[in-house]
């Protein structure tokens, strides 16, 4: 049985809460992803290699990437500290437009996945490189259609090529952290096709950098921003970038 919640930043925040109080196990009617119950926190970041095929080096300034790993906050608040990043938008992408909003898309069958578009610089870091990073410290891989307390196929791990060459180096990177056994578990990341984006609420944007005290972001969140700093601390900055109102 679906819970219907009023999309709101209010009631996002309640409902959110629920789910990651002291890192228990809770059911809850009022739990807003598939009723589900779920265990809180954030997992450590896994240290893997690097991917052996990147994009080849080009001229352009600006790249774009789709990428699905859990909760958006979470995954948007980590882009925005990566150099060479210059934006990164929570939104939904996998579904049509039509069901393109949060209060839809928490039901889990509109095909969408919570999914952040992230513009870089190619020439100061590579789609490889943030794959890399999204690999390893933006979320787990091995888990299916879960991510830490939330459960549901909208919280898929995905990638959404936007060329072909992002889909070749998306797909040779999975099969090369699956023959390393980098994990314990094969990674259940797709490859989809669908790449169309469609920005989140307003609300959605910025959440992790807005509300660093809120339960949810201390938790599941936070902790992904500090693997950041310590595995990655040649691609770290301090200060995001961050969505324009």
């Amino acid at each position: 049985m679906k819970t219907t919640v009023k999309t709101s930043e209010k009631s996002v925040k309640s409902l959110r809460n629920i789910s990651v109080i002291a890192g228990l196990v809770l059911a809850s009617a009022f739990v807003f992803q598939n009723t589900a119950w779920s265990w809180g926190g954030a997992e450590p970041a896994v240290v893997i290699p690097a991917p052996a095929h990147d994009e080849p080096a080009g001229t352009s300034h600006s790249e774009t990437a789709v990428f699905a790993g859990g909760c958006f906050w979470g995954i948007q608040g980590v882009f925005q500290h990566v150099k060479g990043v210059t934006s990164a938008v929570s939104g939904y992408a996998g579904g049509d437009a039509q069901t393109a909003s949060y209060e839809q898309v928490s039901g889990g069958d509109t095909g969408h996945a919570e999914s952040v578009k992230v513009t870089f610089d190619p020439t100061q870091i590579t789609y490889g490189e943030l794959l890399h990073i999204f690999f390893s410290v933006g979320h787990n891989p091995t888990e299916l259609n879960r991510q830490g307390p939330d459960t549901g196929s909208q919280y898929r791990s995905a990638v959404f090529p936007m060329n072909a060459a992002q889909a070749e180096v998306a797909k040779a990177y999975i099969a090369q952290l699956n023959a390393s056994k980098s994990y314990s578990d094969p990674l259940v990341t797709k490859v989809e096709s669908n790449a169309h984006f469609y920005p989140a609420e307003a609300y959605h944007q910025n959440f992790l950098n807005d509300n660093p005290d809120y339960p949810y972001i201390v938790v599941n969140d936070l902790p992904k921003i500090k693997d950041l700093e310590k595995v990655f601390p040649a691609d770290y900055r301090q200060q995001p970038v961050l969505v324009k109102p």
